[in-house]
C-alpha cells in the first residue's frame, strides 16, 4: 500500500451519488464519507472535481459533517459541481451552501477531463 500523503499529478474526479459512503446504516455512510474526505484533504490530494448528483445532492445543503470537507477543498481550488436537476428533483434548488449548479454535461465534461474516476 503506498502513502496516502503524496501529491496527486494526475487530476481526479470524485463522484457523490448518495448520503454516504458503503452499504451500511445511513448514519454511518455518513461517518465513513466524512472520514475519507478528510483523509484525502489532509493527503494534500486535491480532486479537480466533485460532482454531486442523485442523492449525493443532500451533502450540499444541509449541516451535515461532509458540508465543511467540501467547503474547504473548494477554498483550495477544487471544483465542487451540483446537479441542478437533482436538486430541482429533491426540491433543494435554493438551498445549496457550497459548489457550483451545473448540468448532467458539465458532469459528463469533468468525467471526461479527469485521468481517474472515482464513485463513493
Amino acid at each position: 500500500m503506498t502513502n496516502p500523503k503524496h501529491t496527486q499529478t494526475r487530476s481526479l474526479a470524485l463522484l457523490l451519488t448518495k448520503k454516504g459512503m458503503g452499504q451500511a446504516e445511513p448514519e454511518f455512510q455518513l461517518t465513513l464519507l466524512q472520514k475519507y474526505l478528510r483523509l484525502l484533504e489532509e493527503s494534500d490530494t486535491l480532486s479537480e472535481a466533485i460532482c454531486l448528483y442523485a442523492a449525493g445532492v443532500k451533502l450540499v445543503v444541509g449541516n451535515f459533517l461532509v458540508l465543511d470537507h467540501l467547503q474547504r477543498m473548494e477554498s483550495k481550488g477544487g471544483y465542487v459541481l451540483v446537479c441542478h436537476t437533482c436538486l430541482q428533483y429533491f426540491g433543494l434548488t435554493d438551498r445549496v451552501r457550497v459548489g457550483i449548479v451545473g448540468g448532467m454535461t458539465d458532469i459528463i465534461a469533468a468525467q471526461w477531463k479527469a485521468d481517474k474516476v472515482i464513485t463513493l
